[in-house]
C-alpha cells in the first residue's frame, strides 16, 4: 500500500530572522507532530527545510537525527522525468512530506506537478494547515474575497508589464475580481511605480508585506494616494521584503 503524501506548510520567514518567535504562532502543534515523525521530505530547498526541522525539533523530537533524514529537492530546475523517482519511496509504502521554501506547498510553488502525479498513482494526499501569504493578504486587504485570481509574476519588460497591468485592471473592473500578484522582493518599488503609473487613480491597491512576521505591514488605498505618498517621500518600507500586491478596480 502506498505511503501518504503530506503537504506541509512552512513559515513565511524566508530569511531566518524570525527564528526566535514560537513556531506554534503559525504552525499548529499537530502539524509539527506529523512533520517530526517523517524521515523523507521532498523540498523546494534542502537547506531551508533543515532549518525548519531544527525549529520543529525544539518541541517535537525528530524520527531520526537530522543528518539521517532524506531530503530530496524539487524546484523550478527539476526535470519532469525526475518526478517518478521522488515518488518511488511512497509507492514502496513510505510516508513523505512535500514542503515549500515558505508558506504552503503546491500553491505558487513547483510542487503542484508532483501532487498531480501522486493522484495519478493512487497516493493519498493530505494537506495540512498553515500560513498562505495569498489568502492572508486577501483576508486583510478589504478587497473582494468572493472572487479573486492569483497571477504570479508580472512581465519584467516595461512595455509588456504596462500591457499586463492594464489587462488585469480591466478584468478586475469588468468582473469585480481582486487580482493578486507577487514580485522578486528587490523589485517591489519598480512594480509599485508601474502600478501607480498605469492604473486609474481610483483603483484600489493593497500591499501586504512580511505577513505573520513582527515587521508585518498591510495597507490598502487608491493608486492615486499611493502615487502621492511615493512622490512625497512616504513610500512603503518593503525593499527586499516579501510582498503580495492586490488590485481591485471600481
Amino acid at each position: 500500500m502506498p505511503g501518504l503524501l503530506y503537504l506541509i506548510p512552512n513559515t513565511l520567514d524566508q530569511t531566518g530572522d524570525n527564528q526566535a518567535e514560537p513556531l506554534a504562532h503559525v504552525i499548529p502543534a499537530h502539524v509539527q507532530a506529523i512533520t517530526a515523525r517523517l524521515d523523507y521530505f521532498i523540498a523546494e530547498n534542502a537547506k531551508t527545510t533543515r532549518a525548519f526541522l531544527k525549529r520543529i525539533a525544539r518541541t517535537h523530537p525528530l524520527a531520526k537525527a537530522l543528518q539521517e533524514i532524506n531530503i530530496a529537492e524539487l524546484n523550478v530546475n527539476t526535470n519532469a522525468a525526475q518526478l517518478p523517482i521522488l515518488l518511488a519511496p511512497l509507492l514502496a509504502g513510505q510516508d513523505a512530506g512535500l514542503i515549500s521554501d515558505a508558506g504552503v506547498p503546491a500553491v505558487a510553488d513547483p510542487g503542484a506537478n508532483l501532487v498531480r502525479m501522486a493522484h495519478k498513482e493512487g497516493i493519498v494526499v493530505k494537506p495540512l494547515v498553515g500560513p498562505s501569504s495569498l489568502l492572508l493578504a486577501v483576508m486583510a486587504s478589504g478587497l473582494n474575497g468572493q472572487s479573486f485570481a492569483f497571477n504570479g509574476y508580472l512581465p519584467t519588460d516595461t512595455i509588456e508589464r504596462c500591457k499586463r497591468i492594464k489587462e488585469l485592471e480591466n478584468r478586475s473592473r469588468q468582473e469585480n475580481q481582486t487580482q493578486l500578484f507577487i514580485e522578486t522582493p528587490y523589485r517591489n518599488s519598480a512594480l509599485l511605480e508601474a502600478l501607480v503609473t498605469h492604473c486609474q487613480a481610483n483603483t484600489l491597491l493593497c500591499l501586504a508585506t512580511d505577513l505573520t512576521l513582527p515587521s508585518e505591514a498591510i495597507r490598502t488605498q487608491t493608486a492615486g494616494n499611493w502615487k502621492r505618498n511615493s512622490t512625497s517621500g512616504k513610500a512603503p518600507d518593503f525593499h527586499k521584503k516579501p510582498t503580495v500586491f492586490l488590485l481591485l478596480a471600481e
